[in-house]
């Protein structure tokens, strides 16, 4: 009914037994199927056809019989006038005179009935180029190219989900952030969505992520881009528009000059789409941000995007994490940035480019202009090698703010290449060395460039077999020298001695904000050396995280006896969880948290 105008007959009966018994008692009344319309059975036989096209009552010898029964003399032409409009037995025709005189009130009460199906069946057509259809008082309109909603999109989404979709259109209207990450509305929905969100005056940020969006759904933004100079930032990861559906999305971006920030993680995207977005960055100039993790780009798609960074002079961050690029797509990526002066961050983790790889790639930095800010070789099967390579860059730079390592296998003699670098370089204030396979003696050769450097704020050193004396070695050079306000050692297997030397080093240092012991098998015994440390003035220290540990009741009652004592304690958030503490430990921290709260009333957050 809601379509376009249904074909389908309906019969409606004006009188009827239960109704009208005088009028219809003893009458036999006779079933029509007209074509079109729909049909009124009067009691006389006389049929009224309402024409739902012509939008009108068509009336049936309803007069016409009247008439000739006035003027026939005999039963035989009553007989004949009777079979040729009737076609029933001549007995019923004597019982025609009793309906003739409320002919016209038939008339009358058949027109209001015409009126009133006219407003419920006929439907106004909707304005070319659009569909639309009322769900409680919201109007769905969609903009072409559009599949019919009414068969797809209504029935493929409940209630709940229309619901869902008007607060986003609403939402839309009202914030500049806006996030439907997982919603599954699928094509249909981006449609209704996105006629909102073309002439939109607020919204900076949208994320349409894991949508069940398809490359036919892109075809939405066509119309929202053109009409839209708001949206900077557009999200559509986890989404299966593949190379077709980046394909269409660059014809749409080419003349675009507002989005900043286009993130495509997760997409199904090859080596054809690379090619599609590397050309839209060599016409492209409002572009910063391109978001590819976790596609499927190999050389060929790294060698594309190479050659856009020789042309572009807009694009600050590259993402190219979890893709197949190796060796060679990080040699590719070395040439273009010879060419390159705007680039700052580069993310390449998970490409296994290997010790060659990341030697071009720093011989590429070392080369141009480029002054990159962030550098991601993370989990690239980089070795000693490598990291000698990485380490003879960092040397010279002045720019690198972000260096992460994390998940190769430099091993000790790759720990000291770093620590040598940091102990000429000022600009490194974080560092990701974890799961490097270094021990004690890469752990004392990193302790040792702290002497040196106090512009390292966060050491991430953690998933490495440092033991007892690498916590030793760096506890000892920490308590005088350095500036380390992030310590994360977690699974560095350091046990209750390493607890000890740490929270030694706590009473003396001043700087530590931040304290990861993760996994280490602390027990009870490091707890309550830990407990120790926490009993003495600390301003600094806000988080510790002790969770993995086999710590029990009697460490978690040394912590909440400490967390009690000191009530100068600036501990904003404890996590002990995954330990082996039962209700009287946990109730004895709960009971320390209200204490530091009627304290101080300093919120504490205990992660049990």
């Amino acid at each position: 009914m809601m379509g376009s105008t249904s074909t389908s007959t309906s019969t409606l009966s004006l009188y009827s037994s239960s109704h009208h018994p005088k009028l219809s008692t003893g009458t036999n009344l006779r079933k029509q199927q007209p074509q079109h319309g729909v049909l009124l059975s009067f009691p006389s036989g006389a049929p009224l056809v309402f024409d739902s096209k012509r939008r009108c009552f068509r009336f049936r010898s309803l007069v016409v019989k009247a008439a000739r029964r006035q003027t026939t003399a005999n039963g035989g032409g009553r007989r004949g006038v009777y079979r040729q409009s009737q076609g029933e037995s001549a007995p019923a025709v004597q019982r025609v005179p009793s309906f003739v005189a409320p002919a016209g009130v038939v008339v009358v009460v058949a027109f209001v009935l015409w009126k009133l199906a006219e407003k419920l069946l006929v439907k106004k057509p909707a304005a070319e180029g659009s569909n639309a259809l009322s769900d409680g008082g919201t109007r769905w309109s969609f903009s072409p190219p559009v599949t019919n909603l009414l068969s797809g999109f209504s029935h493929g989404v409940d209630r709940d989900g229309k619901q869902r979709l008007n607060q986003f259109a609403r939402d839309l209207r009202l914030f500049r952030n806006v996030d439907m990450s997982g919603c599954n509305f699928g094509d249909d929905g981006l449609y209704f969505l996105s006629d909102r969100l073309a002439y939109n005056q607020v919204l900076e940020e949208v994320s349409f992520a894991a949508n069940g969006i398809t490359s036919e759904g892109i075809t939405a933004f066509d119309c929202v881009l053109q009409s839209n100079f708001v949206l900077k930032t557009l999200n559509l990861s986890g989404n299966p528009i593949g190379d077709e559906g980046a394909k269409r999305l660059c014809d749409i971006l080419v003349d675009n000059s507002a989005i900043e920030k286009l993130q495509l993680n997760s997409t199904n995207i090859g080596d054809e789409g690379a090619k599609a977005l590397a050309d839209l960055l060599k016409k492209n100039s409002k572009l910063r941000v391109l978001e590819l993790n976790n596609n499927m780009l190999d050389y060929s798609g790294f060698t594309s995007l190479a050659g856009a960074l020789l042309v572009n002079k807009t694009v600050r961050n590259l993402y190219l994490n979890g893709n197949y690029g190796g060796a060679l797509g990080a040699n590719a990526l070395a040439k273009g940035l010879e060419g390159n002066k705007t680039l700052r961050e580069l993310h390449l983790q998970g490409n296994s480019i290997g010790d060659e790889g990341v030697r071009a790639l720093m011989f590429g930095f070392s080369s141009s202009k480029v002054k990159p800010t962030h550098l991601d070789l993370g989990n690239n099967a980089i070795t000693a090698k490598g990291a000698f390579h990485v380490a003879e860059y960092v040397k010279k730079s002045d720019s690198l703010f972000w260096l992460n390592m994390y998940m190769n296998d430099i091993g000790d003699e790759g720990a000291k290449s770093v620590a040598d670098a940091l102990k000429q370089n000022r600009s490194i204030e974080i560092i990701d060395l974890g799961g490097n396979n270094i021990h004690a003696e890469g752990a004392g050769e990193i302790a040792q460039a702290l002497k040196h450097n106090s512009i390292l704020a966060t050491l991430e050193i953690g998933y490495n077999p440092i033991g007892p004396d690498g916590v030793k070695a760096l506890s000892e050079v920490l308590k005088f020298h350095g500036n380390i306000k992030v310590l994360k050692l977690g699974w560095c297997q350091i046990g209750a001695k390493g607890a000890e030397y740490i929270a030694d080093t706590l009473k003396y240092k001043n700087s530590v904000a931040v304290l990861d012991l993760r996994g280490n098998g602390l027990g009870d015994e490091g707890a309550v050396c830990l407990a120790r440390s926490l009993t003495v003035v600390n301003e600094v220290l806000v988080e510790i995280d002790l969770g993995y540990n086999e710590i029990r009741d009697d460490g978690a009652f040394a912590i909440a006896q400490a967390l009690k004592i000191n009530e100068d304690v600036r501990i904003a958030c404890l996590n002990i969880a995954n330990n082996f503490l039962t209700k009287f430990g946990q109730t004895a921290l709960t009971d320390a948290r209200d204490h530091v709260y009627e304290m101080n009333q300093n919120e504490l957050i205990i992660i049990l």
